[in-house]
């Protein structure tokens, strides 16, 4: 890792179900450390795991774990990234994905786990998303936070391509073959259209 980004901490993110698990993957393949700690195991619809850590989900209240994160890429759903304090240094991957693609993943999900999704329309929730992400992208902005956006279905189709503007962005000499082999697109199932 080269010396200027060992106290930046890289920021994987997106929103639940748009690839930033498989994201994660990459970057442990190509030999960026990454923050994670293996609670949440892999399952039917994550086979090769979630990439997490725990702590997290508590960003909101608990922000004692970020200097865990300095030097190391860290997954954080969009809906969290406003609660990023001020006093660390971040850069941003974000994962994009069809929002439909997204909300048929997510249920697909809450079946496999029995749960029911909330009482919002698709419309609705796709309304939500969008303007979640929209504001990100500004705060993002706002803070000056270099940020790298990632289309899911580019991630799918040309692996290497990617591997390489990730490590372009992130100033690392990765091993951009494995980063790419970590993507299998036999996991693209919720796909437009179908």
């Amino acid at each position: 890792m080269n010396e200027r980004t060992k106290e930046l901490i890289t920021v994987v993110s997106g929103l639940p179900r748009s690839g930033t698990s498989m994201l994660m993957q990459m970057l442990a393949a190509g030999g960026y450390p990454c923050l994670t700690d293996g609670v949440r195991e892999a399952d039917a619809d994550n086979p090769r795991g979630y990439f997490e850590y725990e702590k997290v989900k508590r960003l909101r209240r608990d922000r004692a774990w970020l200097p865990d994160a300095e030097g190391k890429a860290v997954k954080i759903i969009a809906q969290l990234i406003p609660f990023l304090p001020f006093q660390f240094s971040y850069r941003v991957l974000l994962m994009e994905r069809d929002i439909s693609e997204v909300l048929a993943s997510q249920r697909k999900m809450l079946q496999h786990q029995g749960k029911s999704g909330g009482n919002l329309s698709d419309a609705e929730l796709h309304r939500i998303f969008e303007r979640q992400l929209h504001e990100v992208k500004l705060m993002l902005a706002r803070r000056n936070i270099p940020l790298f956006e990632g289309a899911y279905s580019e991630v799918i189709q040309r692996p290497v391509e990617v591997a390489e503007k990730i490590c372009e962005f992130l100033g690392e000499d990765l091993d951009v073959r494995a980063m790419a082999a970590a993507v299998d697109p036999i996991l693209y199932r919720q796909r437009r259209g179908q």
